[in-house]
């Protein structure tokens, strides 16, 4: 199955305009991992009949598991695992399972075969956080280090059965950085006003731009490491109307394959060319949009059949997703981006050239952003940026004139459960489905109670 030919690369992109368009969310900065939850999702259809695997499915834009399967090993599995420990995007996929839970053959076989996801078998019953600390230490020693303590207190109960966890994390420097010259200008809001926000620039005149009508998009390579079958970009969606974003994102949903063909191959002459500087976090709870979008029966517990995944004994060890819990943070400046994502789950019982005169690119107003892998096309994140001093440091936004690009260095970074450089993701799958949790006023991210 060829991924640029596979509707399911118009998931995120549609999934995006539904979740950036709710009222709770229409004026915040936003950034999520569509990859993150894809690969959640894949994995529960997997084990899932019925009228569960059903809505997966066409959710998913699949019309068999087969193809589903096929898609995931053959074009979202390489884009996620490289044994190069150097490598821009580090991975984690993995199920811990209760030692009183027999996961079913077919299932464990899938796993392994088309998901490359670890199994461990774990006593759930250790107390004192023993268990929790075993299966942080075992995440970190699989990614090198880079993910650590990806579980927070609270994953693991007396009634969690599986947890299915998935990390992502991307760091990557820009093939040709911007020049350490920042300086402070007026970024417009939606509302009217405006705001100084510090913006990078460089003496380069050239960049991957191609200019539509209504809107641009510029291409932002990073530097390729040693694994040259990945190649990485951040494409930047630009409305050329100061209010044009809404309407920008709702065109890229609507028209199938919108990517494909419109983004910028060959460099053109830019000037002037502005991007501002931002760091954004954003945490939402994943259920209740799945539902408004038509993946409503694995939330219930007389509706869900998940019972593929385990061997079960009666109807009343049937399981249901109790909630999915996800976050993401990014941080975009002068040398590259750093950005994080997770999921953890709880299972409770080429163009012709472009002849262009020099044109701008100016991104002084809301744009859109996505991060994607180039050669599969896979989408890693997506965001909007309304204002670019929401979550950046205090510092640095009374930064005036010249600053040093090294101000905020993107060397040595880690995901932790409850800081602000996370993107995580949970769902819990439960017997009797209780409700969710509700996020605590002083955490970042909520102690989940998986149940069965």
């Amino acid at each position: 199955m060829e991924l640029q030919k596979s509707k399911s690369m118009d998931v995120p992109l549609s999934f995006t305009q539904h979740l950036f368009s709710k009222e709770d969310y229409q004026e915040k900065n936003l950034i999520y991992s569509p990859l993150s939850l894809y690969a959640a999702l894949s994995v529960i259809a997997a084990g899932s009949e019925g009228r569960t695997f059903d809505e997966l499915l066409s959710f998913l834009r699949f019309d068999s598991i087969d193809n589903l399967n096929t898609f995931f090993s053959q074009a979202i599995s390489p884009v996620f695992f490289d044994n190069d420990a150097a490598s821009p995007l580090q991975h984690y996929n993995g199920i811990f399972i209760d030692t009183t839970v027999s996961l079913s053959y077919p299932f464990r076989r899938l796993l392994s075969t088309h998901y490359n996801a670890n199994l461990t078998s774990l006593d759930f019953n250790l107390r004192g956080g023993n268990v929790l600390h075993e299966m942080n230490s075992l995440i970190e020693e699989d990614t090198n280090g880079h993910i650590t303590q990806l579980l927070p207190p609270g994953t693991v109960t007396n009634l969690t059965r599986l947890i299915f966890a998935n990390a992502l994390c991307f760091q990557g420097m820009w093939k040709h950085k911007f020049d350490g010259l920042t300086y402070v200008s007026p970024f417009n809001l939606l509302n009217g006003t405006s705001v100084k926000v510090p913006f990078m620039t460089t003496c380069k005149n050239t960049q991957y731009v191609r200019a539509f009508d209504g809107f641009k998009i510029l291409r932002l390579p990073y530097k390729q490491g040693r694994d040259r079958q990945r190649r990485f970009s951040m494409c930047i969606f630009l409305p050329d109307a100061q209010g044009g974003l809404s309407a920008l994102i709702q065109k890229l949903s609507s028209e199938p394959c919108f990517l494909k063909g419109k983004l910028p191959r060959r460099k053109v002459r830019v000037h002037p060319f502005w991007i501002p500087k931002f760091d954004i976090s954003f945490t939402f709870e994943a259920s209740n949009v799945l539902k408004e979008v038509g993946v409503v029966s694995p939330f219930s517990p007389m509706d869900a059949h998940l019972t593929k995944m385990v061997n079960v004994n009666s109807p009343l060890d049937n399981l249901c997703v109790q909630s999915i819990f996800h976050k993401a943070f990014i941080e975009v400046n002068e040398k590259g981006t750093k950005a994080t994502a997770a999921t953890w789950s709880a299972l409770a019982r080429q163009c012709a050239r472009d002849h262009l005169p020099a044109i701008d690119f100016i991104a002084d107003h809301p744009f859109l952003f996505l991060i994607r892998e180039d050669f599969t096309g896979t989408i890693l994140f997506v965001g909007q940026v309304l204002n670019p001093l929401d979550g950046l440091p205090v510092k640095r936004r009374h930064a005036v004139g010249r600053c040093s690009a090294a101000a905020m260095p993107v060397k040595d970074w880690r995901v932790t459960p409850l800081s602000e450089d996370e993107d995580s993701m949970f769902l819990g799958l439960s017997r009797g489905c209780l409700p969710s949790p509700r996020l605590p006023s002083s955490a970042l991210f909520p102690e989940i109670s998986l149940v069965d």
